[in-house]
């Protein structure tokens, strides 16, 4: 039986249903191994259907001519020319860690985040089962950023921290678009993720990185690719790569080998969402999207 969010759309419990049925990790497979194929007829072929497609601003790459690029993931995680992100440097604001779309923003009802209309997850399920992160980010402050697949892939620091851990926790691999969201219940605790938490000066931050449909991998600069197809992992695995190592705000962290969706998690009266931040909303690298509170809680 097909699970269902209350509020999705006929059309969206169709595409759902698709989903249920599709071999989506041995897709997965597939396209991880023909984004990386460097035969130039192949790969022109893929960019060429793929910008027929979407509409991509190159504008802001390092290396602006799309075909120039060594495989079609070099062109999806290309890098950006120098100035095209500027990062907001007063200390006090957290900026936006991605170019993407709001998908919903606020603070949790005890230990459980907004989803869609009608429907939320846990704390509890997004942690795999973490009872001490739950407690930590218990009635907190949360950000779900969805990268659509023209947007730039890179995922940066909303601010700086120290890395406490990493948990890679293994998963399925819907769609996050928001057809899927609307319409499968907890889809951001049942897809494949890395989590990354950080010591702040604002306490702990936890970066989720939510793999989903045609995610060949996902990637840290501190830790590598941590989900290759051909080894993905039946449970849970802290990787203790790069704990204690340090980011500046606006630091690339990590990529998506094609899109995906980022969670920022924050303590409980430690920052504000910036009044603009709403579902629906754009937002670019670097651009302010809270600011920590002057009146907060002592981190712990």
């Amino acid at each position: 039986m097909v699970e269902q969010v209350s509020g999705a759309r006929p059309s969206d419990r169709l595409f759902a249903l698709l989903q249920y049925l599709l071999p989506k990790h041995l897709l997965s497979r597939m396209v991880h191994g023909l984004m990386r194929q460097q035969c130039t007829p192949v790969k022109n072929a893929l960019l060429r259907a793929f910008l027929a497609g979407y509409r991509v601003d190159m504008s802001d790459a390092a290396e602006p001519n799309p075909y120039a690029y060594a495989s079609f993931n070099d062109f999806f995680t290309r890098t950006l020319r120098p100035g095209a992100r500027p990062i907001a440097t007063d200390p006090h604001l957290i900026v936006s860690p991605v170019d993407g779309m709001v998908s919903q923003c606020g603070h949790l009802e005890d230990d459980t985040l907004l989803q869609a209309k009608g429907h939320r997850y846990s704390l509890a399920a997004l942690f795999a089962g973490d009872r001490e992160a739950v407690n930590t980010y218990r009635g907190g402050s949360f950000a779900c950023l969805y990268l659509a697949p023209y947007n730039y892939h890179r995922i940066h620091m909303p601010l700086q921290g120290t890395l406490r851990g990493n948990l890679y926790v293994p998963g399925d691999l819907f769609s996050v678009n928001a057809a899927t969201v609307r319409a499968v219940p907890g889809v951001f605790a049942r897809n494949e993720r890395l989590i990354c938490e950080f010591d702040t000066v604002v306490g702990r931050m936890a970066i989720v990185l939510i793999g989903a449909l045609f995610v060949g991998s996902i990637e840290t600069v501190h830790c590598g690719e941590v989900n290759p197809p051909p080894r993905r992992r039946k449970t849970p695995l802290a990787i203790p790569d790069g704990i204690g190592r340090s980011f500046a705000k606006g630091e690339e962290l990590g990529r998506f080998n094609m899109g995906s969706t980022v969670i920022l998690l924050f303590q409980p009266q430690r920052i504000r969402w910036d009044a603009t931040l709403a579902p629906d909303t754009e937002v670019r690298l670097g651009r302010p999207i809270g600011r920590i509170l002057e009146n907060r809680a002592e981190p712990h």
